[in-house]
């Protein structure tokens, strides 16, 4: 790959010209006495970064840089820790950054997280400027911070922080209305000492690409990604990445392969990653990305449209786990199943019958009427998914204004709210051993009755059987089609979700 620099090399001290995970190259910036490296696991999708230098302020920097170009907008997302020895110059520093070139003393903004817990926006704003942040009028409170984000939206640079389980909050933002659109961005990683080399570690490496929700990019400009997550720990791995739509991943039986769809099929993968292979659903080859397994493991039921019909006709099959040709549940539509009964009886799913609102019902398998479990007619209910035990259904509704999760019994009655706070809180999925909740969380700005798609949003666990609130296990870029679907391992510490950037 050929790389057009347009400053002297002489400001370079290396370029190595190879693929270091997602980022294209890696360099020396400003010559430092010590040099630093940068190296790419791929087994656990991390980073690790070494880095001398004597700082990066003034009008010129010495550290070490892992990049690639870019252009547009985007958010820049990772957990950050310093490694090797806890000591150092408390200014060793590392974290995002971005400037249009490689030249020591190019304009730059960076989000960056010090040693002693210093954690700021800085930014040079002209090449060979000196160096700015807010504490040049405002003292900067020190903590010590796990996830570090870089949004750019316009001219506008934002930074947000989180400590583990808690949501990002903005710590700083900043026009640059001279930084070119197309620039470097990347990890960097500072000694702040010439004669020292600091060491960090990077992990759930994100670099997105918002999409405006139109009709047009809505349907051609999603990229997707297939991710497992560590619920308890929070590592991420990627084992599939494509510049189409997919949703929803189940969990098969056996624990090793996973279930999602796309393009109107169902297709499995391996969780190590590899080849697809499409499921035979027979003539229902319309999926959306409600769908899900028995308890017992040996049933499937999907929710495919069936043209001409009210709601793009999604209707509730249910068919074997090995394929075969499905048998209709629900005639009427619109229909979207959320649930299997654990008895494997009956199903639980949301349907709109004769007005613009959406309500809960449930009905066997095997013939008998739609049973209502909720009967609004007001906001909206989703996402009805049966307990374990089979004691609760769990669901997400929105009578007291903001889109929280409650849990019934399951014949409707005893309706109680579990969650409280801002948030707008959808599609409750329960551990198989029944301890754990996730659910994915919307931003406080969107419709209360809204689960849009190109959103930051959060997922959270929340213990069932225990006291304790819902924590922050993932901050990601996506919404419709992440975690609609039940998505937990048959072990209960993994789950599987779908993330989203611009296509490339």
């Amino acid at each position: 790959m050929k790389l057009l620099l347009t400053v002297a090399l002489t400001t370079l001290s290396s370029i190595a010209f190879c693929q270091t995970g997602i980022f294209t190259n890696h360099a020396d910036i400003g010559n430092p006495k010590i040099k630093g490296s940068a190296q790419y696991d791929e087994g656990a999708q991390s980073y690790t970064l070494k880095g001398g230098g004597y700082n990066i302020w003034f009008n010129r920097d010495e550290f070490h840089y892992l990049y690639k170009k870019i252009s547009g907008d985007f958010i820049l997302t990772a957990n950050f820790a310093f490694t090797g020895s806890d000591t150092g110059n408390a200014h060793k520093k590392m974290g995002w950054m971005i400037r249009p070139s490689l030249d020591e003393a190019a304009q730059e903004i960076c989000a960056t997280y010090h040693r002693n817990g210093l954690t700021v926006l800085q930014w040079r704003a002209l090449r060979g400027a000196y160096m700015r942040d807010p504490e040049d009028e405002i003292p900067t409170q020190k903590q010590h911070y796990d996830v570090i984000q870089l949004e750019r939206t316009g001219k506008k640079l934002i930074m947000r922080v989180a400590n583990a389980g808690e949501p990002l909050q903005e710590v700083g933002s900043h026009d640059m209305p001279d930084m070119p659109d197309t620039i470097f961005a990347g990890l960097f990683v500072c000694a702040h000492d010439s004669a020292a080399l600091g060491e960090a570690k990077v992990w759930n490496v994100r670099i997105d690409k918002p999409v405006p929700y139109t009709y047009a990019e809505r349907n051609g400009a999603l990229g997707c990604r297939l991710e497992i997550m560590n619920v308890f720990d929070g590592t991420r791995k990627v084992i599939l990445e494509a510049p189409y739509r997919f949703e929803a991943p189940n969990w098969m039986p056996d624990g090793k392969k996973l279930l999602f769809n796309q393009k109107g099929g169902l297709y499995t993968i391996p969780i190590e990653g590899g080849d697809t292979t499409r499921l035979n659903t027979g003539s229902a080859n319309n999926c959306n990305n409600d769908h899900g397994i028995s308890f017992d493991g040996k049933m499937l039921a999907i929710s495919s449209g069936r043209p001409g019909l009210p709601g793009y006709g999604s209707t509730v099959y249910v068919l074997p786990l090995t394929g075969g040709e499905p048998k209709i549940i629900t005639e009427k539509t619109p229909s979207y199943w959320h649930g299997w009964s654990p008895n494997g009886k009956d199903v639980a799913f949301v349907a709109q019958r004769g007005t613009n609102i959406f309500n809960l019902y449930k009905v066997n398998i095997n013939g008998g009427p739609e049973i209502p479990l909720t009967t609004n007619t007001t906001g909206h209910v989703d996402g009805p998914e049966y307990s374990p035990d089979g004691k609760y259904i769990y669901y997400n509704a929105n009578p007291t204004g903001t889109m929280q999760i409650w849990r019934m019994k399951p014949d409707g009655t005893e309706k109680e709210q579990i969650t409280f706070d801002e948030y707008h809180n959808w599609f409750p999925h329960i551990s198989p051993d029944g301890k754990w909740m996730v659910f994915i969380s919307f931003p406080v700005d969107i419709d209360p009755n809204s689960h849009p798609a190109y959103k930051r949003v959060m997922l959270r666990l929340m213990p069932l059987t225990t006291a304790g609130a819902p924590k922050v296990i993932a901050c990601l870029y996506g919404g419709q089609g992440t975690l609609n679907a039940p998505s937990w391992s048959p072990d209960s510490k993994y789950i599987a979700f779908v993330s989203n950037s611009q296509k490339p």
